[in-house]
This record gives structure tokens, C-alpha cells and sequence, in this order.
């Protein structure tokens, strides 16, 4: 009840301060804005200040980011200087992602709970300043406002598919880039799977030679093509190069949570070692898309270890919370035809096949908590049941999610239905120029911010939901320019589900959209046109 009324205060304040003044404009929406006498002049002089070191590094990013608006890069100082500074400290009576942005003619103060709120506070003050296209002879004038403000959810995550299309490392980094910009906090990274192993394993060097490596690709959409390219496609990602991306990303205050698929969207892995498979092969790296029959063998010490070694490497260079091992689409066929996999249930006392699945997500879960990590996976590792330290990913709808959180489970709310963007964006993808994408339902702006979290859900089991996500998978994207595409602007509106829940206003994003928009042109992004074409 606390929590409710704090956040109708929020949004009630939020609302009046908006319709007041439509010219502060920032997504994800701030719970307070408070609409102030006079400009500050953003110009050569600024000086950004610190008070606390660990605030250094969020000077110093912002220096870089605000030099093109301040005619020069701005200086820094560990003490404030100077005639219009930005001044940044910590409260912390805040919040670990709280803030207060306060902008007069005089200064602009920036306080956090956190160097990350501060982080948070600058990427509002960098739309302000990207929108002040006024400015005088001595540099851009930026409205004096005081913004109070902090998130809704703890978890806001994006995930990036690099198995069916790699990405170079400094795409991914621009990936990471836009999701700061958007104060996402986690990035998701799907790293196996049955098109491609793309992370380097030392133990198993040969994954990098033939499980990151498919013959050819098929082109045009999978079950309505057969034609195939011809040309062998593949890459890794050394272990310095995902040291270089985890510390880049945690530079910009998101963590980097890898996900290694098991027991299924394993044929990669088989392809390269095939006695870890039911029937030992021979298996090929998947050409096509879709589901593959072969999975990981559940009756096989040999299957555990390689899986504990994989993960052995994976947990030293990612100091992730979370480790995902994905658990979605196990077709079980192959464990019902195979020896070791009915020994293992007839021995462990195990109903059946789903039973086999939770076995195997246990287990591998039990190793990870031995070594200090938590897992997530899919919604499928609902199946024959979880532990109650398992978080449960739900994309298959809302419909996991809401089980695992009746069951006492946190939950990541992802589902397809809201949060897939590799799915078109409008009703006519060929009237409207839209690039290849999945075409099972359309999935524009307006139905991802019309997501929902917690419907379906008593008050006490909402307590389970700890975020949100939006998911490209890349079957059909093969360049950077069309991954940020199907990114823009859908992940601003998811954005604004996790940041702004409790204060959410379509109409009212779609106008802030515009600054956003003002910012995306300025970094060169190559956003869809939809939303701003009137398609929502």
C-alpha cells in the first residue's frame, strides 16, 4: 500500500508538471518534473565536478558525451569551479537508482544513490540538451527544471541473439550504447545454440573451429524456402574480446548475463563433440532455423562434465548474478529412444521425460549455486518442476510467468506476445517497406508498451515479478543496420514499462519520442520510421 500510494503521488505530480509544461521531454518518463524560472547556459565553460572518485568515471563519459553541445569538451574537477558548473554527488538516503536532476540558471546538480543514478541523471540531462536547439552567442540554453526520479523494476533487460547472426565486437558495444541510453540494466546475451557456438571454451578448443561454423545458411523464410546460400558462415567470440564487452558494459552500469543452452539448441555443441549426444552422430551445425530433434544426452556423465567445464570458464569471465541456461524447446524423443537417458530415470526415480528435464536443470542449477551464481531459463524448465531459487524467464506469453510466480518463483516477464522484436511492426510489411522479419503476429510500439507485467497476478504474487526484457532473435538479421531497426523505437517503449510502470501515458511517449528521436539522429542510429510516421 505504501508503495501504491508513493507512486500515485509520483504520478499525479508527474501528470501535472507534464501538462503544464510539454516542452521537457524524456522516455523513459521521470516520476516528477518540476518546471522552473530561466536557462542555464551549456556552453565552453562548464565544468563537470564530483565530489566522491567513484563518480570520476561517469564525468568523464559525460565529458565526451556533451562536448559537441558545450563547443569543446567540458573540463573535470573533484571540487566544484568555476561559473556554471555540473555539480555530482551521492545521497545516500536515495535509492540505489535514484536521482534528482536540478537544473538552474546558475548550476545543474545531479545527486544519485549510486554512481549509476548519476549515470541515469546525465542520460536525462543529455535529451534535455539535445532538445535545446535555441541557444545563444555564448552556448545552448537548457531549461531550468528539477526532476525527481527513479525506476519501477530492478530488472530491465535486453537480449541480443549472436548464434543465427554474429556481430562484430564494436556492433555489440553500440548495441550496449543504446540500451544506456535507454537505462537498461541488463544485456542479455544468447551465446550457444543450434546454429553456432559463438564464446571461446580453452577446454574445448575445437568448438571454435567446428561449432561456431555452418556450411551455408538458408535464405528467405524458413518452412517456405529451400534455397540455401552456399556460403559457410560463422565466428567466435575470444575470451578477451567478452572480457572487453563485460567491462564496456559495466562501464555504462549493465550487466552482462550470458546464456549457454542446454539440454536443447545444443547441435553445435554435438557437432563438435557427437558423444554428447543419444545416439553419438554424426551432427551437423544447423543450416535452417526452427528446432532440431538432438539434444544434449541426459544419461551421460560425459554430457555433466563438459557442461560443468563449459560453465566452469563462462562464470570467470562473466561476474554476472545470473547465469541463463536457456531450458526451452527440449524435444524428448531422443531421451526416450536412448538407454542412458531411461536408466537415469528408472535410477534417480524420475516419472518421465520432463522429470529427466528438471533433473538435469537441478543439477546443473546445484553446480552454479555451489560456485555463487543464481540461474534463469526459459519458462519450459517449469516442466516436472523447479527449484524455488530458480528465476523463470516467461516468453511463451505470460502464461509461465504467471505459474512460476504462484509457485513463489521470481520472474522475468518476457513474452512473445510483447517483447519479441524480431516480429514486424506494422499490419502491411510490404506496403510499409518493413525488412525481412518473423512474421507471426505484428508487434508495433504501441503493443509493447501495452505490456503488462502483472496481470493475472494477486497482489502478493506480483512481488515476484522483477522485470522486464525485450528479445532479437536474429534469424532473419544480418547487419547491424537491421538489428537496430527492429530495436528502435520498440526498446524505448519497453523501456518505459520497466522504468515507468506506474506512470505510463502512450500518447504522451509518443510525443517525448520526438526528443528521443532528436538524439538517435545525433548518434546516427538507424531507427524504424513507423512510430513517427503515425503507424503505432
Amino acid at each position: 500500500m505504501k508503495r501504491l500510494l508513493t507512486s500515485l503521488f509520483f504520478v499525479v505530480g508527474a501528470l501535472a508538471c507534464y501538462a503544464a509544461n510539454p516542452t521537457i521531454a524524456i522516455v523513459p518518463r521521470p516520476a516528477s518534473v518540476e518546471v522552473l524560472q530561466g536557462e542555464f547556459v551549456l556552453s565552453p565553460k562548464t565544468v563537470i565536478c564530483f565530489d566522491d572518485k567513484s563518480l570520476a568515471p561517469t564525468a568523464q563519459f559525460y565529458a565526451a558525451e556533451l562536448s559537441d553541445m558545450c563547443g569543446r569538451r567540458p573540463k573535470i574537477a573533484s571540487r566544484p569551479i568555476g561559473k556554471s558548473p555540473i555539480l555530482l554527488s551521492l545521497d545516500d538516503s536515495f535509492e540505489e537508482e535514484q536521482y534528482t536532476l536540478h537544473i538552474t540558471p546558475k548550476a545543474i546538480t545531479v545527486e544519485g544513490g549510486s554512481p549509476k543514478a548519476v549515470f541515469y541523471a546525465l542520460q536525462s540531462l543529455l535529451q534535455i540538451a539535445t532538445d535545446a536547439e535555441s541557444s545563444s552567442a555564448a552556448g545552448r540554453l537548457l531549461p531550468a527544471v528539477k526532476i525527481a526520479d527513479k525506476p519501477y523494476f530492478g530488472y530491465r533487460g535486453a537480449m541480443l541473439d549472436v548464434c543465427r547472426h554474429i556481430f562484430t565486437v564494436e556492433e555489440v558495444k553500440r548495441y550496449i550504447d543504446i540500451l544506456a541510453l535507454h537505462k537498461i540494466n541488463r544485456f542479455h546475451w544468447h551465446l550457444t545454440d543450434d546454429q553456432g557456438w559463438r564464446i571461446e571454451i580453452k577446454r574445448y578448443p575445437e568448438l571454435a573451429k567446428i561449432g561456431a561454423m555452418r556450411k551455408e545458411t538458408l535464405v528467405g523464410k524458413y518452412r517456405q524456402s529451400e534455397i540455401y546460400d552456399g556460403t559457410p558462415y560463422g565466428g567466435i567470440f575470444t575470451q578477451d574480446e567478452v572480457r572487453e564487452v563485460v567491462r564496456y558494459a559495466a562501464e555504462r552500469y549493465i550487466e552482462v548475463i550470458p546464456e549457454i543452452e542446454m539440454p536443447g539448441h545444443a547441435v553445435a555443441a554435438l557437432s563438435t563433440y557427437p558423444h554428447l549426444g543419444c545416439s553419438g552422430g554424426p551432427y551437423n551445425v544447423r543450416t535452417t532455423w526452427g528446432i532440431s530433434k538432438e539434444v544434449f544426452c541426459a544419461g551421460k556423465e560425459t554430457t555433466f562434465e563438459f557442461i560443468e567445464n563449459v560453465l566452469a570458464e563462462v562464470i570467470a569471465l562473466f561476474p554476472s548474478k545470473y547465469i541463463h541456461i536457456g531450458g526451452d524447446e527440449c524435444p524428448k524423443g531422443a531421451w526416450k529412444a536412448c538407454k542412458a537417458c531411461q536408466k537415469r530415470i528408472a535410477e534417480e526415480g524420475l516419472k518421465d521425460e520432463h522429470e529427466l528435464q528438471s533433473y538435469f536443470v537441478r543439477r546443473v542449477e546445484k553446480w552454479l549455486n555451489e560456485h555463487g551464481r543464481q540461474i534463469i531459463g526459459w519458462d519450459e524448465i517449469l516442466q516436472g518442476g523447479i527449484t524455488q531459487s530458480a528465476t523463470v524467464m516467461s516468453w511463451r506469453g505470460k502464461k509461465g510467468g504467471i505459474a512460476a510466480a504462484k509457485l513463489g518463483n521470481d520472474v522475468i516477464m518476457t513474452p512473445n506476445t510483447h517483447c519479441y522484436i524480431d516480429y514486424y511492426q506494422t499490419e502491411s510489411p510490404a506496403e510499409n517497406g518493413e525488412p525481412l522479419a518473423n512474421g507471426r503476429r505484428p508487434l508495433p510500439a504501441s503493443r509493447v508498451y501495452a505490456l503488462d507485467p502483472y496481470e493475472g497476478l494477486t497482489e502478493a504474487e506480483c512481488a515476484h515479478i522483477k522485470g522486464v526484457q525485450v528479445n532479437l532473435w536474429t534469424e532473419y538479421i544480418a547487419t547491424f543496420d537491421h538489428v537496430q531497426h527492429m530495436l528502435l523505437p520498440r526498446l524505448a517503449a519497453l523501456s518505459e514499462v520497466g522504468w515507468s510502470y506506474d506512470r505510463k501515458d502512450f500518447d504522451d511517449f509518443c510525443r517525448r519520442m520526438n526528443t528521443l528521436r532528436k538524439v538517435y539522429d545525433a548518434k546516427s542510429y538507424n531507427y524504424a520510421p513507423y512510430l513517427f510516421n503515425g503507424i503505432k
